[in-house]
């Protein structure tokens, strides 16, 4: 199973994400994200066998709700990508995704070695690269962590398990 964790956006920011998408896509081209994908990724795990190893790296967490502010966007111009991202990241959104990284590499997971860039797909297939630029921020409270399959075929992202944050 090729399996993330991740945050997902309340019903309004993932609207509001769904109209920056299309607005997005005008400027640099692309497929835009559709709303029920739309999501923030903590780490990405790949092939995976070992469900329970992921699933007891989450349940070792305490973290309090939070908020998700997004407040720029841009693009990955090599991945084709155009985002929705921070100016300054929520440092509980970094240290969740530090502690949850730490416990995962505890447990024997090879994650990306790159730095956390926290960011919402917007559209993938870009054809253009989209200018770094300010917008209205569109914010959600965070309120779970979700183990989350990448399902192939399908293009879904079914949720396996989500813990309540504040628990």
């Amino acid at each position: 199973m090729r399996l993330f964790f991740a945050l997902w956006p309340d019903a309004a920011a993932a609207e509001a994400l769904e109209r920056l998408a299309a607005d997005v896509v005008v400027v640099a081209g692309g497929k835009p994200m559709p709303r029920e994908k739309i999501h923030l990724t903590l780490a990405f795990l790949g092939e995976v066998d070992d469900l329970a190893a992921a699933q007891d790296a989450a349940a070792a967490l305490e973290t309090r709700p939070f908020q998700v502010r997004l407040d720029c966007v841009g693009s990955f111009r090599r991945a084709r990508v155009s985002w929705a991202g921070m100016i300054q990241a929520d440092p509980a959104l970094t240290d969740l995704q530090a502690r949850l990284e730490s416990q995962l590499r505890a447990r024997g997971f090879a994650l990306e070695e790159r730095p956390f860039a926290p960011h919402v797909t917007l559209a993938r297939k870009a054809e253009r690269a989209l200018p770094r630029a300010k917008i209205a921020a569109i914010a959600w409270t965070a309120t779970e962590l979700t183990l989350v399959r990448s399902a192939p075929g399908t293009g879904g992202y079914p949720i396996l398990k989500a813990w309540r944050l504040g628990r």
